[in-house]
């Protein structure tokens, strides 16, 4: 729930302010509030207990589509790491299981997008990492519009509670506000 600073409930709204603001309905957000699963940027979240979690919610709601972060996290956070960790151990377990095929054809065709994490140079030159983006191999590339990039500042705002001295440079200088590379896993 984001209560790393007992600051859950708070950051509950946040972040459903946020998703209105991108279009996402109240309905369509889901807040895991699990002790084991604990909002510590220090805590590495246990792989199994959040992969049943996952796959849970993807049958539930049918999803065809996951993007989570990569290995690195975009920022080396611990819980973020850990939920590429437990969608990577769910595709290798149905691919090791023999069910890919299966669980693609009734989740209609369940695919997975990591966005990849760069170091911290190309993080914070905004629009310039466009050029470096293009050269480099990548399966999707996501680059805003000047209208979507004010969208998820917007969105960004919402969340006060963690708009910190910071996060205030990465809505200046992101470049993950303004293009996303991903990868297929």
């Amino acid at each position: 729930s984001g209560n790393y600073y007992n600051q859950g409930e708070i950051r509950k709204k946040e972040l459903e302010r946020s998703c209105c603001v991108l279009g996402i309905p109240a309905s369509d957000v889901t807040v895991i509030d699990h002790r084991d699963l604990p909002d510590d940027p220090a805590v590495e979240w246990d792989t199994q207990l959040l992969a049943t979690l996952v796959l849970e919610h993807i049958e539930a709601k049918n999803i065809n589509l996951v993007v989570t972060f990569d290995a690195g996290g975009v920022s080396g956070h611990a819980n973020h790491i850990s939920l590429y960790n437990a969608v990577r151990y769910n595709v290798c377990k149905l691919l090791w299981a023999g069910l890919a095929l299966l669980w693609e054809q009734n989740q209609g065709r369940c695919r997975v997008l990591v966005l990849e994490s760069v170091n911290l140079f190309r993080k914070y030159i905004s629009f310039l990492d466009v050029l470096i983006s293009c050269l480099l191999p990548r399966d999707a590339l996501f680059i805003l519009t000047e209208e979507e990039t004010e969208q998820a500042k917007r969105a960004m705002r919402c969340h006060r509670s963690q708009l910190l001295w910071f996060r205030q440079l990465y809505l200046l200088f992101s470049r993950y506000l303004v293009l996303n590379s991903l990868r297929l896993l």
